[in-house]
């Protein structure tokens, strides 16, 4: 910890041994309470939201105010408020609340539970992956089981060279932490205006699969799509994660159920396995045509390498054990606060073109930026998106999605937590500043808040005790 020529000392309190005495005239005297009270606001969120303000309540009847809140009363007179940011390399704290959350959403829509019935597990149900194609040979780390492989092995010396003369082969098994992993091994044979636009238009494509996928089903089934949708409601949730390569693909859960919102199973003929066929071929038929500048379109779609397997009955490629509720839950809640780990990217908009060669990201991911940023010139033919989610590699969705019945909600899960909170705060149920039952139709609650800022204010001598205190608790 950098030293200050402020130092701070604690009155005596509830702490065990001595507090260290003042060493200069400009000592500031710090409560057990005040020290707490950082330590707490301290260690709860990486980039809080500074407010200040009070909440009031005015009773109806006879028109009296009393004051219920007041941040004058806070450490350095500021509430702090939790950015909620999910991206983990932004701010854990947040970032594993809404993990968290993440998972109970996934799971409770594999095995039941928050308001879900648990005879949802007999449901014919599939984790499924949807890839984006290839737009050119990159580094990749190869595996069989726990053997790591050569990246792109070639004996044949005809075909190591592309068409500009360079050696598409690798010999090297690369390790995981690899920062040649995602990059191509030829970027001039890499397709980065179809790369950029596979992100733009990734979540278009998620919702055409969608569409078709109701069709291959009630063609494999025998029946026509009228008789399909009498019989059978198809409920998902996915994720996108992000690829070493700066590419998005999805990880998806699909669940069959019958009409109605009381989650019952569907008629017999629709198994797990005739919704993995489906999944394939939807996947496979879903294009779409983007426009790549110039007059020019060109047609996405997935990749080859669409995986479907049922729910509980095969083992998890990624871990080999059997793909249950809470491997799948897991796996999605892990990618749900995941970002693009790689060094240098923006962490904000690109507001213009001169910001661009400043980047410090690889040579690859910047030309990943441009090219979002060159398509999305203001023309008639342009998207605007481009530009604004230049700094996101063109994709701008958001990164967990799901049907309106898979199960419960973000707002309902938070809500729940907000009610338990408030319940562990007041056992006895809430009351207002005249000792009554708190009821909005007797009471009037007044709140007044104004922007202090973003982050924590380590000025004062309590915050860096209490920094401190919060550094040497994640240590040990």
């Amino acid at each position: 910890m950098t030293s200050t020529a402020a130092t701070a000392a604690l009155d005596p309190g509830p702490m065990p041994g001595s507090g260290p005495g003042a060493t200069a005239d400009d000592t500031v005297t710090v409560s057990w309470a005040d020290f707490k009270a950082w330590e707490r606001q301290l260690t709860t969120c990486t980039h809080p939201i500074r407010l200040r303000g009070r909440i009031d309540a005015i009773d109806l009847a006879t028109g009296e105010l009393a004051p219920v809140y007041n941040t004058a009363g806070e450490p350095d007179g500021v509430l702090h408020v939790a950015c909620g940011n999910r991206r983990e390399t932004v701010c854990p704290a947040c970032s594993a609340v809404y993990k968290r959350d993440a998972r109970q959403l996934v799971r409770a829509g594999l095995a039941g539970g928050k308001g879900i019935p648990e005879t949802i597990t007999s449901h014919p149900c599939v984790f499924a992956t949807l890839t984006a194609p290839s737009f050119g040979p990159v580094h990749a780390r190869r595996m069989r089981g726990k053997t790591v492989l050569p990246c792109r092995p070639r004996r044949d010396a005809k075909t190591r060279r592309c068409p500009h003369g360079r050696d598409i082969s690798c010999p090297t098994r690369h390790f995981e932490a690899d920062p040649r992993l995602g990059e191509p091994v030829c970027p001039d044979c890499y397709d980065y205006t179809a790369a950029v636009l596979f992100n733009a238009y990734a979540g278009d494509l998620w919702r055409r699969f969608i569409t078709y996928l109701p069709r291959h089903l009630a063609r494999l089934a025998g029946v026509t799509q009228k008789i399909l949708f009498s019989q059978v409601r198809i409920r998902f949730v996915k994720v996108a994660e992000d690829q070493a390569r700066g590419v998005v693909h999805f990880h998806a859960v699909i669940r069959l159920d019958a009409p109605g919102q009381d989650y019952q199973p569907p008629a017999q003929r629709y198994t797990a396995a005739l919704l993995c066929d489906a999944i394939g071929q939807a996947a496979a038929t879903a294009r779409l045509d983007a426009p790549a500048g110039h007059g020019q379109r060109i047609q996405l779609g997935f990749g080859q390498q669409t995986d479907a397997r049922p729910v509980r009955r095969e083992p998890f490629a990624a871990s080999g054990q059997p793909l249950d509720a809470g491997a799948v839950a897991n796996y999605i809640a892990k990618y749900a606060t995941k970002d693009l780990t790689v060094s240098g990217l923006p962490g904000t908009r690109i507001r213009h073109a001169s910001e661009i060669p400043a980047l410090r990201c690889s040579a690859h991911h910047k030309q990943m930026i441009e090219t979002a940023w060159h398509l999305g010139a203001r023309d008639a033919a342009s998207d605007p998106r481009l530009r604004r989610w230049a700094h996101m590699l063109g994709y701008g969705g958001h990164f967990l999605t799901k049907s309106r019945r898979y199960s419960v909600t973000f707002g309902q899960l938070r809500a729940a937590r907000t009610s338990y909170r408030r319940a562990q705060r007041h056992p006895d149920g809430e009351r207002d500043p005249w000792g009554r039952p708190l009821d909005e139709t007797v009471v009037l609650i007044l709140t007044t808040w104004t922007y202090a800022g973003i982050g924590h204010n380590t000025a004062t001598p309590g915050a860096e005790l209490a920094t401190a205190s919060a550094a040497y608790a994640r240590e040990h």
